[in-house]
């Protein structure tokens, strides 16, 4: 394969995996807090403003948290080492949506 095509070949495979990860909107009206991992014990690290839609990269178990979505005790991964509640995360589903963080 010539170095044009194989440059070609490597620019998709970076795009393709850029937009695979889905986006999901957080409650409406909800400034999210973050936390540094999946329960209310962990440091808020920073807090989401509102009409934000988040990637989930994995999901895990850890505090119940009740909110606009259900009851839920599914944090959800969406950068490393921040993690919010899927509780307020409209996933269109009351369980995992993505693979498991581990």
């Amino acid at each position: 394969m010539a170095t044009d095509e194989l440059a070609g070949v490597q620019s998709v495979e970076s795009v393709q995996s850029e937009t695979t990860t889905k986006r999901y909107p957080v409650a409406p009206g909800v400034q999210l807090n973050v936390r540094s991992g999946p329960g209310t014990g962990y440091p808020v690290v920073k807090v989401l403003p509102t009409g934000v839609s988040v990637p989930i990269n994995c999901q895990c178990p850890g505090t119940t948290v009740a909110g606009p979505y259900g009851t839920s005790n599914i944090w959800d991964n969406i950068a490393n080492g921040q993690y919010v509640s899927d509780a307020y995360v409209r996933t269109g589903s009351d369980g995992y949506v993505a693979v498991r963080c581990g």
